[in-house]
């Protein structure tokens, strides 16, 4: 079976007991990139053992130790960039362009948690006794489960493992079974960094709920780090609470874009575009959801808008110039027309894009042309539900008064972006925003220096910046009684 990828536990490359494995699709065009094989309970048990064995060892090596591992690993994937992205393109399938950008994001991980790790201090607190001492310790919590999804295989593994690996901890990652090539590849460049074996696992398989439930509620593993649905994310915290594990969640997304009657209407414009259809073909939790554009000069906006949109370039990620990919699967692609074609039947207007494509070269491929709609309401299905492709629903209003309620009128809460010229606006609105991330006259998203995570039902706990490493630590109080 040497034509199959093999998982990484403990080191070494191995295959699944009976053989079992499973293909990976390119959704460009619908070809097997590669046999995985494809793991169980077997192979749960292995690689949680693998890392609570080396557990010990790696969290009692020095910060600086640790560090130097990690900025190794930043140093093969800076090397390799141009060989990971290809791995994202083919099993993703968003641009190749793109795919570089964020291989060269999320290597940057690594070289921050590294530095993190050396920082990550103790306090020592005054005794209101004499004869007391107290101090308070930051300690590794013990072996992580994280478990990432398709859009980002590169960043979202390199956010969760970096943190865990620099804090101490050991690492069980569950890749997305649709993209674990990447991933698989970010273990071979760990092993050739000098990571020790144990320290980190990639475990890959398409029986998530099976694997999932024996992974997450394993006694030995002793916190979780996962992005995806909420709705999943809320079935991983009933389990995990029977056990009290800790738990790092990114979910679901709703973000409003705002563009207020005083913005910068270019760079208002070229934001609004980019973070509705150039983030993996708006499948990305922080892709703007609903697009809110002042009243007063919506007509103005909205046919820029629009015209952008149909000058966008649809294409197989390898084609030069492509700008929007397909869509990962038949079933994200069904649902996203699923949502324009209920908003048109409920009085939306659809003015550009919103069918499948076909012909050269998108026949065997999930390909979506970009949509726009007019008239939405807030009531409409595709104003509440995150649509997770490229389908852009304008709404207008009134008063910035309005459009913080009807922003703020989601369960979730993870992005949202605006835009005004207005400083004492930007600081209202900034603050009434009830949103993990807020980008004000900013379309870029986050960077490793700040705590990426949401409000409400989109998510627990933070990513990125000092708190990320934080979240895989316990804090320990240890009195002594000097009398």
């Amino acid at each position: 079976m040497a034509d199959v990828e093999r998982m990484y536990v403990n080191g070494e490359w191995v295959l699944a007991q009976g053989g079992a494995t499973f293909d990976v699709v390119n959704p460009a065009d619908r070809s097997v990139v590669a046999r995985v094989t494809n793991g169980a309970v077997p192979e749960v048990e292995r690689a949680v053992t693998a890392a609570h064995a080396a557990f010990r060892e790696w969290s009692l090596l020095a910060p600086k130790d640790r560090g130097r591992v990690l900025l190794k690993i930043q140093e093969l994937m800076e090397e390799r960039r141009d060989d990971l992205a290809r791995l994202v393109t083919l099993e993703n399938g968003k641009p190749f362009d793109e795919a570089k950008k964020e291989v060269q994001f999320s290597l940057g991980y690594f070289g921050w948690f590294a530095e993190e790790a050396r920082r990550l201090t103790g306090e020592w607190i005054p005794s209101p006794q004499p004869g007391k001492r107290y101090w308070v310790l930051h300690q590794p919590i013990g072996p992580v489960a994280a478990v990432t999804p398709w859009n980002f295989p590169a960043t979202m593994v390199t956010r969760k493992i970096a943190p865990a690996l620099a804090a101490g901890c050991t690492v069980v990652l569950k890749p997305a079974s649709a993209t674990p090539l990447t991933a698989l590849a970010i273990a071979k460049i760990a092993q050739d960094a000098g990571l020790p074996p144990g320290v980190f696992n990639v475990l890959t398989t398409n029986r998530s709920g099976l694997v999932g439930t024996e992974l997450l509620t394993h006694p030995l593993i002793r916190k979780i780090g996962f992005t995806g649905s909420t709705g999943v994310g809320k079935g991983i915290m009933a389990a995990a609470a029977r056990q009290i594990k800790r738990l790092s969640f990114e979910l679901g997304g709703n973000a409003p874009f705002i563009v207020f009657e005083d913005a910068d209407f270019q760079a208002a414009l070229d934001g609004a575009v980019a973070m509705k259809f150039l983030r993996v073909a708006g499948q990305s939790c922080i892709c703007a959801n609903r697009i809110y554009v002042q009243r007063s000069i919506a007509d103005r906006f909205v046919p820029a808008f629009i015209d952008a949109v149909t000058r966008l370039r649809v294409a197989p990620g390898f084609k030069p110039g492509a700008q929007i990919g397909p869509l990962i699967n038949e079933e994200t692609r069904a649902k996203v027309h699923a949502l324009v074609e209920d908003a048109v039947k409920r009085g939306a207007r659809l003015v550009t894009g919103g069918h499948y494509l076909d012909g050269e070269p998108y026949a065997k491929g999930f390909f979506y042309a970009p949509a726009v709609l007019l008239d939405v309401t807030d009531d409409m299905a595709i104003a509440r539900e995150e649509i997770f492709g490229p389908a852009a629903p304008i709404l207008t209003f009134e008063t910035e008064e309005e459009v913080i309620r009807r922003a703020n009128a989601t369960k979730f809460g993870l992005a949202a972006y605006f835009y005004t010229r207005d400083m004492t606006r930007l600081i209202r609105v900034a603050e009434q925003l009830e949103y993990g991330l807020v980008g004000a006259n900013d379309a870029a998203g986050y960077t490793h220096e700040i705590p990426f995570g949401g409000f409400k039902e989109s998510g627990l706990g933070r990513e990125g910046g000092h708190e990320g490493i934080e979240e895989y630590t316990e804090v320990k109080s240890v009195v002594v009684n000097l009398s």
